[in-house]
């Protein structure tokens, strides 16, 4: 049974145990040394405490997590947010990733966010094919723009419109403010949607 759910402080260390392999063995992150922590734990309460971090729980362990956050900080970026997926290896391709984010833009879309990106270290081939099979389309590649594992590495940028380009839009909303019982529809469905698989 797979439920996925907001983050919790009691979180940071299982999702810090995701995270560490990418950083130490590939270049799916940029991030060349494990943060502490205390710095990671700092890192998801930023997040937190205004857009959706979320997280895929089975047997009571965390297998996945994804988060949103601002993607450029002038004013009128803010109906703008990057998202970020990471999946714990022995849970590939079983449809957490796609839930995750799928799951991320129906609460941006509560939040009056318009457009979602996704930054991709290419070639990545499940990463890509994730970004595509949701409908984002891809921008154009930073060619050579970081050195990690040896090498240097091209990033994908995609991109995916979810809401009207109106000229009267409502400002960003913090996740604070929408209603928690609509979060938890939102990610129940989801939920649902990973166990039926």
């Amino acid at each position: 049974m797979k439920t996925i759910r907001l983050v919790q402080e009691k979180d940071a260390a299982e999702i810090l145990a995701i995270y560490e392999p990418h950083i130490k063995e590939t270049a799916v992150t940029f991030e060349c040394e494990t943060p502490s922590l205390i710095e990671f734990e700092s890192r998801i309460k930023d997040i937190a405490a205004d857009y959706p971090y979320i997280v895929c729980i089975s047997n009571n362990v965390v297998i996945g997590y994804a988060y949103a956050h601002r993607q450029m900080e002038r004013d009128a970026y803010q109906w703008n947010a990057e998202l970020s997926v990471y999946v714990d290896k022995n849970h590939f391709h079983r449809g957490i990733g796609s839930a995750l984010y799928s799951a991320l833009i129906e609460i941006l879309q509560l939040q009056n966010i318009r457009n979602v990106y996704g930054g991709v270290t290419s070639p990545n081939k499940s990463s890509e094919k994730l970004h595509e099979h949701l409908g984002f389309k891809r921008l154009g590649i930073y060619h050579g723009t970081g050195y990690k594992c040896g090498a240097w590495h091209d990033v994908a940028w995609y991109e995916k419109s979810i809401g009207d380009h109106d000229l009267n839009p409502q400002p960003f909303v913090s996740i604070k403010k929408i209603d928690k019982g609509t979060i938890m529809d939102i990610l129940d469905h989801y939920s649902k949607g990973l166990n039926s698989i």
